[in-house]
């Protein structure tokens, strides 16, 4: 019979034996001056417990003569080292007093010291528990995650934030500074979502950092200049999709740059896209903006949205990733439009009819925000059930990059129906009439979270109604 309530008394009795400053056999120093400790323990521990302490102590031997052994770890900071002493002891580690950084520099040295079983723990606690956390340091947490190769779950987590929100990390203050290794990494995602010519600015953008002297205009450079810049980003541009780019992007983007670009490959891309004949064939799965541009044929009736809106909200309804490539698409039939901004019968245009898509563009910004609704508008004054609705955002009309989904989370009052506009959740996306003129009100209550931080007035409303195309 196994008992775990008896490994707490070990595991105290254990780090009281770290505390003592009897029967210790060894001292480690540990830092570099003037940050520097003396740490008392037992090699005994220390080469049960760690396969790198393991290694060091065995090329210093035990004098046999009662001299203590001494050993130094110049590359590890004292206080995190103190953290991972304690829990080589004790077995034990909680995180709840340590800011994002320290957990990181633990998670580095804990697999640094060979300790296998807590660098997945520490890696599940970060995705789980601290997904705000890495989010607001996403580029500290991709750098590090892709310099090790041990820290394979917090690599996945990071590529589906950065195939979903490239952003992240191309609009970092500090994406300039991120190592050649770590960008082809980015560019090489055949799950991105960005268009290719947004990657090629950003790898340029890249580059001309690495060459403070250039300037930011091609037009002004010298055979020297593109040199620089052709074997700073040589690396890079193989995993460049010049094939995904319109003729017009090839023109405006590569044609100022083609000096850095191998004469053959330049060649074969001026001859591809002066041929009217030519359609492009990828060879590796299409970025999802490709997708976008294949089907942009299709038109909406819309003052607001574009195609690429409805395409990513298609997949929204089919919880589909945004990564996923879809065969059958939503069309998007308009039912009611507002763009008076006074007080009108939404419920005569949209009462009775199940699965419609709400559009608002807010007045004097880009953004808009919106929601969906797979069950029957009402005018009853009450909830709608359903688990099926979410309201989303995007910052900027004129792309689906900068966006927020939000899922129901309070099922029961998903749906308001009241004898006003179509509202979501308790006043998660509530519109209303005041004096007869049309408000919003966004205030996360039913729904996973927030969609917009304005206060913001509408200048258009629109409702569609979907249907399987």
């Amino acid at each position: 019979m196994v008992d775990n309530r008896l490994l707490p008394k070990l595991s105290q009795n254990l780090l009281e034996i770290l505390e003592e400053e009897e029967y210790y056999d060894i001292t480690i120093e540990v830092g570099n001056d003037p940050n520097v400790k003396i740490f008392h323990a037992h090699m005994v521990i220390l080469n049960y417990r760690s396969p790198y302490l393991r290694r060091i102590l065995s090329t210093n031997k035990k004098k046999n003569d009662g001299t203590l052994m001494s050993i130094k770890l110049p590359n590890f900071l004292p206080e995190i080292f103190h953290i991972i002493l304690k829990y080589i002891y004790g077995g034990k580690l909680s995180f709840e007093e340590y800011d994002i950084s320290d957990i990181i520099k633990i998670l580095t040295t804990a697999n640094e010291l060979g300790l296998q079983e807590l660098t997945p723990f520490i890696e599940t606690f970060l995705v789980k528990s601290k997904k705000d956390l890495i989010e607001q340091n996403f580029d500290l947490i991709y750098r590090i995650s892709f310099e090790n190769n041990s820290f394979l779950e917090l690599q996945k987590y990071c590529n589906n934030i950065i195939s979903k929100e490239p952003n992240k990390i191309f609009n970092s203050p500090r994406f300039s500074s991120i190592p050649e290794k770590l960008l082809i990494t980015i560019i090489q995602n055949d799950n991105l979502q960005m268009s290719e010519v947004q990657v090629w600015k950003h790898v340029i953008k890249w580059g001309l950092v690495q060459n403070p002297e250039l300037s930011s205009d091609p037009k002004n450079y010298s055979e020297e200049d593109f040199n620089a810049l052709k074997n700073t980003l040589q690396r890079c541009i193989p995993f460049i999709r010049f094939h995904n780019l319109t003729s017009k992007e090839f023109s405006r983007n590569i044609i100022p740059y083609k000096e850095i670009l191998p004469k053959e490959l330049y060649e074969n891309l001026l001859n591809d896209f002066l041929d009217n004949n030519y359609k492009p064939i990828n060879k590796s799965k299409p970025r999802i903006f490709e997708e976008i541009k294949e089907k942009s044929s299709k038109k909406i009736d819309s003052k607001i949205i574009t195609f690429q809106h409805t395409v990513l909200i298609s997949k929204w309804i089919d919880r589909l990733e945004i990564t996923d490539w879809v065969k059958g698409l939503y069309e998007f039939k308009l039912l009611y439009r507002n763009e008076s901004g006074v007080k009108e019968d939404f419920h005569k245009f949209c009462d009775n009819q199940p699965g419609t898509v709400t559009i608002v563009k807010l007045k004097d910004s880009n953004e808009i925000i919106g929601g969906y609704n797979p069950i029957e508008w009402k005018n009853t004054n009450n909830y709608g059930v359903t688990k099926d609705s979410f309201i989303f955002s995007f910052k900027d009309s004129y792309g689906i990059e900068d966006h927020i989904l939000s899922r129901v989370k309070d099922e029961t009052k998903a749906i308001y129906n009241g004898n006003n506009g179509p509202s979501f959740g308790e006043s998660d996306l509530r519109i209303y009439y005041y004096n007869f003129t049309i408000l919003i009100g966004c205030s996360k209550v039913s729904y996973e979270k927030p969609i917009t931080g304005a206060r913001p007035n509408i200048e258009i409303l629109e409702v569609f109604k979907i249907e399987r195309g």
